[in-house]
């Protein structure tokens, strides 16, 4: 080979290289089984819109059913930067960057509307950005819904949770929450409740609609009582290690997509919990309305054990006061 040939095949090759180095697959996870689950469709639907907006040199593959590990493990992952993305349910985040705990108090927001508002706004931007010292980018907030109570028997008023075993998630919060209503906490992995409800391992357990449909826990707990204690969101995250490595035009076409997203993931929750809602009632479930302000009554120890310092009280004010 001439040495002109040559270095014309070097500079190719470089230029190959470079061009390999700065066009990126990021990697995203989730948990949740269905390909066109709300959240999984919603990043899909991002990478769309990166691929776009970048001319095809940024996409994202979306590895959900927990291929990448629980949401636990991605976020352990996701802080290295060993994994670009995971979208995770806010709950696991509120030991890593406390303002997180915001958005996860019982009774906070109003509405769905009020919810959405609330996150869209400066608090909901204050909490994402929170997230940076530990190593998380927060690019957006998805629904997940209002959260309810569902059990053997119509759950109508606080007392009638007395001494009931519900299963919550594996956090202090939950268990406080649940407790203060005067049932037993008992936490466990989401994929155990239904063995549990239908052994009487427990009593009791709290999701959204969507939930209840998916892994058909009407058939052991057919009543569901619209508490609607907690509207917690899902959190979109990106590795600040990745992150930090974008030029910073490439950061902004990543957030406006992530934000772009949202209202989709809007869009197609709506459609599912309308969806699941017949599912559930054509299933023999049953939904019972309650007296809310008797749940909300008890909770005020909840927001004293957590809500500690001067910023965490600020932000419940900002979102109380934008009702």
């Amino acid at each position: 080979m001439h040495s002109n040939a040559r270095a014309a095949a070097v500079a190719a090759a470089l230029a190959l290289g470079l061009a390999a180095a700065q066009a990126a697959e990021f990697r995203s996870a989730d948990i949740h089984n269905s390909d066109d689950y709300p959240t999984v469709a919603a990043v899909k639907h991002m990478s769309q819109l990166l691929e776009q907006k970048s001319g095809g040199k940024y996409k994202i593959k979306v590895f959900n059913k927990g291929a990448l590990g629980n949401e636990k493990e991605t976020i352990d992952q996701v802080k290295i930067g060993a994994l670009e993305m995971a979208r995770v349910n806010i709950s696991p985040m509120n030991g890593v960057c406390q303002k997180t705990l915001v958005p996860t108090m019982p009774f906070l927001f109003s509405s769905i509307e009020h919810m959405r508002r609330s996150l869209d706004g400066p608090v909901g931007e204050e909490i994402l950005k929170s997230c940076e010292d530990q190593g998380f980018i927060g690019l957006a907030f998805y629904d997940s819904g209002a959260r309810s109570l569902y059990a053997k028997k119509p759950i109508k008023t606080v007392a009638d949770v007395k001494g009931m075993k519900v299963r919550v998630q594996q956090s202090d919060l939950w268990v406080s929450l649940v407790g203060a209503m005067g049932g037993n906490a008992t936490p466990m992995p989401f994929g155990e409740v239904y063995t549990g409800l239908k052994t009487g391992l427990i009593d009791a357990a709290e999701n959204n609609i969507p939930s209840y449909d998916s892994v058909k826990h009407y058939e052991s707990a057919k009543y569901y009582s619209r508490t609607e204690h907690s509207m917690a969101p899902e959190m979109l995250l990106m590795s600040k290690i990745v992150w930090d490595k974008l030029p910073k035009a490439d950061q902004e076409m990543v957030r406006a997509a992530a934000k772009q997203s949202v209202a989709f993931q809007r869009k197609k929750w709506d459609e599912q919990e309308s969806k699941s809602l017949a599912v559930v009632k054509a299933g023999g479930a049953e939904i019972i309305e309650v007296d809310k302000k008797s749940f909300q009554a008890v909770m005020g120890p909840v927001y004293d054990k957590f809500m500690t310092t001067p910023d965490l009280k600020r932000l419940v004010k900002a979102v109380q006061d934008s009702k």
